[in-house]
């Protein structure tokens, strides 16, 4: 058995688990890859040998495995609050989950600017070549109109893909990855500014606010913190870099805002909306659109042989895309349908968790009983009494003949586990009753 798990735990690192996509290798070291924000989770290691087989794979020194002292749901943690709340941009679409689970109302709070974001419908290609190829061609399109672009992608592989493709067309870009985590903060402060071309993992599409004309805070910041300047020269150098953040601001805003490309839709449509959330914030001019492949995993699944039989039908050429609203929301279904499939998922494991949990309940409740008491004597005692009670319950069964005692072996257990000797045949025939 122990080898067909080690074998079936190979299987699954081989298969399952991909480079620049699970996880990427640094410093001689597997690092896991958040699979919704994108960012490298320091410390944190598969269990089950998963983590050793996938360093096997890669070469890199094969460490221990962590032991295990104590685990919890997310679900049954966030119970053991008194209190329960959130905030979020993307809550509507789990409003469903965060009742049944949290017993939690969700409240949409209406922008207090309307949206002037332009969400197009859906390209579909063939295959990934020429998805890829519209890509590089509306990129193209925004950098000759100054307009600023963030291309997300569902893994680093892929934005390292578009980014060799960006450096043959000789187009300038910056990329932020869990590999260049280290300099989000600059990269996000200047992908608002004209012509800039950020090519960004799922990091980019949570909670981060990309300045129209670029973010001009750090450099104040620098000026206010130069002790070689007084006070006049300071606020001139900071006004001048207002005025030309204006003039920035003014050029981009006249190009169309930020436009974000989505290269792949991800499995969560709340995934989806925090990347196109990058664009059109307070009211600001963006637009966005995703542009799609046969080969993507969502579509293969659910979509791929219907799309591809209608583009056989329609005799569509290379490099010629289904868009329509019908496509788009076709996809939209496809989310639907693994969202509630991976909710189910967690509301069984839920359902599992809850029986251990009472389980967790008690062991902790006993647990703290004994380090907040002052003498443990009276609590030993009692345990102490209550495993012996169980010990000759089994050998000496309530409500039994005395023919089906199994007095000699219940001698034997008290001697090798308790170390103590009675001689209870004797003490049972000397006894006046039991």
């Amino acid at each position: 058995i122990r080898y067909v798990h080690h074998l079936e735990t190979a299987t699954r690192a081989k298969a399952l688990y991909e480079l620049n996509t699970d996880y990427v290798v640094k410093e001689g070291e597997i690092i896991i890859v958040d699979e919704f924000t994108g960012r490298l989770m320091q410390g944190r290691r598969w269990s089950d040998g998963l983590h050793q087989a996938v360093e096997a794979k890669e070469g890199v020194p094969i460490q221990n495995e962590n032991q295990t002292l104590a685990t919890i749901t997310f679900q049954n943690y966030f119970r053991m609050y008194g209190k329960l709340a959130g905030m979020t941009g993307t809550a509507d679409t789990e409003a469903y989950e965060f009742k049944e689970i949290y017993n939690l109302e969700t409240v949409v709070i209406p922008p207090n600017r309307i949206s002037q974001r332009k969400d197009r419908q859906d390209q579909i290609y063939k295959t990934s070549r020429e998805r890829y190829d519209a890509v590089i061609k509306d990129i193209e399109d925004c950098y000759e109109r100054g307009q600023p672009v963030l291309v997300g992608t569902t893994s680093i592989e892929n934005s390292e893909l578009i980014a060799d493709l960006l450096d043959k067309r000789k187009l300038p870009h910056q990329v932020l990855n869990a590999k260049q985590h280290a300099r989000e903060a600059e990269i996000i402060a200047q992908a608002g500014r004209p012509k800039m071309i950020t090519i960004a993992t799922n990091m980019a599409g949570r909670g981060t606010d990309i300045v129209l004309g670029g973010n001009v805070g750090k450099q104040s910041t620098l000026i206010e913190a130069d002790a070689n300047l007084s006070a006049s020269e300071k606020a001139a150098k900071i006004k001048t870099l207002q005025d030309e953040w204006q003039s920035l601001h003014d050029q981009v805003i006249s190009a169309g805002g930020l436009h974000i490309i989505g290269t792949e839709r991800h499995e969560s449509r709340r995934i989806d909306n925090q990347l196109r959330g990058r664009a059109g914030r307070q009211g600001d001019h963006g637009s966005s659109r995703f542009y799609l492949s046969l080969d993507d995993a969502l579509l293969r699944i659910f979509a791929g042989d219907r799309l591809r039989a209608v583009m056989d039908r329609l005799k569509m050429p290379d490099g010629e895309p289904i868009e329509a609203g019908m496509v788009t929301r076709s996809i939209e279904s496809a989310q639907r349908k693994v969202e509630g499939r991976n909710f189910d998922i967690r509301k069984q494991l839920l359902e599992y968790d809850d029986v251990a949990n009472d389980q967790r309940k008690e062991t902790y409740r006993l647990r703290n009983e004994v380090l907040e008491s002052g003498d443990v004597g009276d609590l030993v005692a009692n345990l102490r009494e209550d495993v012996l009670r169980g010990i000759c319950a089994l050998y000496v069964p309530q409500e039994s003949m005395e023919e089906q005692w199994d007095l000699l072996g219940l001698e034997n257990v008290l001697a090798s586990d308790w170390g103590l000797t009675v001689d209870l045949k004797n003490w049972v025939e000397n006894a006046e009753s039991i």
